[in-house]
């Protein structure tokens, strides 16, 4: 399905730049110069012209880094905390999982498939206009359960261990004072999960569950994934499975921080080149 989003208007403005660069170079240009030779004056170039033959290799190798490269998000919501905070910008990389055409999204090439623990951006299920980054923990064919906030894989219980208290970084989005947690989620607390051969934190409310519990099987060329702040996360937990043709890439580095809402963190350079953990 085709969206009318960044990635389509960049498609289409370089096509048409292209277009008329090379429809210039072929028969207007030549054009220009005999009317111009003609009345011996020096050919002028069209202000389309000139600005589509400086804009076509610049839309062009930025449309072709985005699509097969590394492509930028923003975070959005709190659901990632405390691995990831609002104002967050990420970087993603679109190869790993395998190369897809832009817009249309067929695959061109298949790469390694996610692991446990990798945080990914995918297009949203039940609204694939919308980019969602969750942490993939079942793959294909796996038996997840999840009660009592503690996860287990294939019948095995994911490690966990207390970490430390959460102190005011970040935003749950307006979640103020709910069972414990300020809306910068101090009195939260973090955990550290173990999964294989990586680890990465998850964050809690200590006196709130979410609420969801049970288990279920992984069907195959699908993936469950959770959000970090496990009490504050819209995730397979609520609406079912991630599709492997949804995936975007694989998140791997923090470019930026810039929070510029009102009670915002505002502009953090510590955060700047941060790995995530995956």
């Amino acid at each position: 399905m085709v969206h009318f989003d960044f990635e389509f208007l960049l498609l289409i403005l370089t096509v048409l730049t292209g277009v008329v660069w090379l429809a210039d170079v072929l028969f207007f240009a030549r054009m220009r110069r005999a009317q111009a030779s003609a009345v011996k004056k020096v050919p002028k170039e069209p202000l389309v012209i000139e600005y589509s033959r400086a804009f076509f290799p610049v839309l062009a190798i930025v449309l072709v880094l985005r699509a097969f490269a590394y492509e930028p998000f923003r975070i959005p919501s709190g659901s990632m905390m405390p691995s990831l905070l609002v104002g967050d910008f990420i970087l993603v990389n679109k190869y790993t999982y395998g190369l897809r055409m832009p817009v249309w999204h067929s695959r061109i090439s298949y790469g390694e498939r996610p692991q446990r623990g990798d945080v990914v951006v995918f297009r949203y299920p039940r609204d694939e206009s919308q980019d969602y980054i969750k942490r993939v923990v079942g793959l294909p064919g796996d038996h997840i359960s999840y009660y009592n906030n503690r996860l287990s894989v294939n019948g095995k219980a994911v490690k966990t261990s207390k970490d430390r208290d959460y102190q005011g970084l970040g935003d749950l989005n307006n979640m103020s004072n709910a069972g414990g947690c300020d809306r910068k989620g101090a009195g939260c607390q973090v955990y550290i999960e173990a999964v294989e051969d990586t680890s990465y934190t998850v964050m809690e409310n200590p006196n709130m569950a979410m609420g969801v519990n049970g288990e279920i099987f992984v069907p195959n060329g699908h993936y469950f994934v959770m959000g970090d702040n496990r009490d504050h996360s819209n995730d397979s937990r609520l609406w079912g499975f991630v599709p492997e043709d949804n995936l975007v890439g694989k998140a791997v580095m923090i470019w930026m921080h810039w929070d510029w809402r009102k009670g915002g963190t505002g502009l953090d350079a510590s955060r700047i080149g941060q790995k995530i953990s995956n």
